[in-house]
């Protein structure tokens, strides 16, 4: 029983955390005017959540290793908190960017220690079901919060201060205290706090792939709303936010029931599939088929290919699982970030919905390229294993 308690925290603190980094998404626009600033600043700010998130990774991706599991958890909450609280003090462009730095950060922290503890607290046989239970804890807070500051702009209107800001400054202190509260399942060892990120042999294509799919949500979230707002479906943009991320929460357990090898070459059909199906209706102002290209990007990034990375790099490095963690989310976030800057830089030279046709062209070609540098890494290996045996 202290063992499903532990995990649920753990996973509530998890869902928080990654609830408060979506939060303000349905108000880019409105801090974007603050400023008079165009899609290029709304995607900075966008991605300036990466500028804390990947320093972090790439110099503190083992700092739990170091202080346990705890301390960063609960620095991760009042992170979320504190940039949450800018954002109600100073609702503007550069408050915007600022707290998306605090979230990154927050977040970089979070993962690392907490896909390390999860697995540590149910125990080494269990370490697919630890992955399952972060990702669909992660999932849901990614969504949930940009879904909730949709909702409650619906019940109060324009406003800077929705009731989903509320919600989370007061539950962030209480779980940050509650996560000191955590049982200490690890052993913290004496290492150097700044430790880098490590890539387990073998794991390359699943980082790849992490860095296809999460580029699609993150136009999904920074640039596809500035398109349905232009269209006059700007009211729609926490259920696409949400959906974006939920739907993949829903096809997790289909993804645990398949090999790791299987549900990531399932996600690279689905991730440019579901694009062409949401350029298609941003572009015929269908709702529809933008609600639809958006679950199956979803399916593919939050459900297929994010389980199978996560359990197959905590399978390779079961003695390293926050550093190895932390290199995975270095694939993801670059992926995240870089193209949605360019897509942001080119949506404001010839339009958005051209900026999204590009981004389709290059996502396209990058596909087709990992996919086939994978076919033949497995064939070499493949062969060699042969040769190894004898059999040829």
């Amino acid at each position: 029983m202290l063992r499903f308690l532990s995990a649920a925290l753990l996973a509530a603190i998890l869902f928080t955390v990654t609830f408060a980094v979506n939060l303000q998404a349905p108000l880019y626009d409105a801090y974007a005017a603050q400023n008079e600033a165009g899609a290029t600043a709304v995607t900075i700010a966008f991605a300036a959540y990466a500028g804390g998130l990947m320093p972090t990774l790439l110099l503190l991706g083992g700092l739990s290793d170091r202080t346990g599991r705890r301390i960063p958890l609960a620095l991760a909450l009042v992170l979320g908190a504190v940039a949450t609280a800018v954002l109600v003090q100073f609702p503007n462009w550069a408050s915007l960017v600022a707290a998306r730095i605090l979230l990154g950060i927050g977040t970089g922290l979070a993962t690392t220690a907490g896909t390390a503890c999860m697995a540590e607290i149910l125990g080494v046989t269990r370490t697919r079901n630890a992955a399952l239970i972060v990702t669909s804890a992660t999932s849901l807070g990614f969504g949930g919060g940009a879904l909730a500051t949709g909702l409650s702009l619906g019940l109060q209107g324009p406003t800077f201060l929705p009731y989903s800001y509320l919600v989370l400054l007061a539950a962030a202190p209480v779980l940050a205290a509650a996560a000191l509260a955590l049982p200490k399942a690890d052993s913290p060892k004496p290492v150097t706090p700044l430790r880098l990120p490590v890539f387990p042999s073998g794991t390359w294509v699943f980082g790849a792939a992490m860095a296809l799919a999460w580029s699609t949500t993150g136009m999904t979230i920074a640039v596809v709303p500035l398109q349905l707002a232009a269209n006059g479906l700007g009211g729609w943009t926490g259920l696409v936010i949400f959906l974006a991320i939920f739907a993949g929460f829903l096809c997790q357990p289909v993804a645990r029931r398949m090999s790791n090898g299987r549900a990531l070459a399932l996600g690279f059909v689905l991730i440019p599939l579901g694009f062409l199906v949401l350029l298609a209706g941003v572009w015929l102002t269908s709702l529809v088929l933008v609600l639809a290209g958006t679950c199956i990007t979803s399916a593919a990034s939050y459900g297929f290919t994010y389980l199978a990375s996560l359990a197959e790099v905590s399978l390779r490095a079961p003695d390293d699982r926050a550093r190895a963690t932390a290199g995975l989310f270095v694939y993801a976030y670059c992926g995240f970030s870089l193209p949605v800057i360019a897509s942001g830089a080119l949506a404001d030279t010839f339009g958005l919905l051209a900026a999204m046709a590009l981004f389709a062209a290059a996502q396209i070609s990058a596909t087709g390229v990992i996919v086939l540098f994978w076919r033949k890494s497995l064939h070499s290996a493949r062969s060699g294993t042969e040769q190894g045996l004898g059999i040829i």
